[in-house]
């Protein structure tokens, strides 16, 4: 069975001033290099009067990780940047941190201080969520059987995605697959084995638990 993982839910940016220097962390979920490359030259373009443009992603697909440090002395930004996303267990993510020199050096330790802040701050901006891998389904049942099904439904672990009104009630909902075989016990127990769940496919979606 695919694993869950943790990726930013939307494009987002934070920024801080150390020393003069404005930095500022970007980041996005990507799925493919192409993706992350393309963010990274969006924010090339739009900061192309900046000094540095320093950029790290994480991919899934393949276990890629590739970094850049743009300029900055080896070692000190776009390790600093990729280190962040992985001790934080995050992938499917690419991170740029610009920055605008502002007259005072840093010195080394305090350009990797300043490039991993750069990457807290884009990740926490992203709304890092955990995706879990879950079962797609629907059931089908009566208008009269409808409050007691979407309540065993939403009582089990499952959420729901949609409810469409027809002849009967259709619900649509996701679920991890674990958790399956005891709502279908839970479903036929409350309408007298009248409604079975179908499962339709697998998807991933963000998990309600926070971390």
């Amino acid at each position: 069975m695919p694993n869950d993982y943790k990726t930013p839910t939307i494009e987002a940016n934070g920024e801080f001033v150390e020393k003069r220097s404005r930095f500022i962390g970007y980041c996005k979920p990507v799925k493919t290099e192409q993706e992350a490359t393309a963010f990274i030259n969006d924010i090339r373009s739009r900061h192309w009067d900046a000094r540095h443009n320093v950029y790290a992603y994480s991919l899934r697909e393949g276990n890629i990780k590739r970094y850049s440090d743009d300029g900055e002395p080896s070692g000190t930004a776009g390790i600093p940047v990729l280190d962040v996303i992985v001790k934080n267990e995050v992938t499917d993510v690419c991170v740029v941190v610009t920055r605008y020199f502002g007259g005072i050096l840093l010195g080394t330790g305090g350009l990797v201080r300043a490039y991993s802040q750069g990457a807290k701050v884009a990740l926490e901006a992203g709304k890092v969520a955990l995706m879990e891998y879950c079962a797609v389904c629907s059931v089908h049942c009566s208008y009269n059987q409808y409050g007691k099904v979407s309540s065993v439904i939403m009582e089990n672990a499952a959420g729901l995605d949609d409810t469409v009104y027809e002849a009967d009630v259709i619900l649509k909902f996701h679920i991890k697959p674990e958790f399956l075989p005891q709502l279908a016990k839970k479903l036929a127990d409350a309408t007298a084995g009248e409604v079975k769940i179908e499962t339709e496919t697998e998807n991933y979606y963000p998990s309600s638990k926070n971390f």
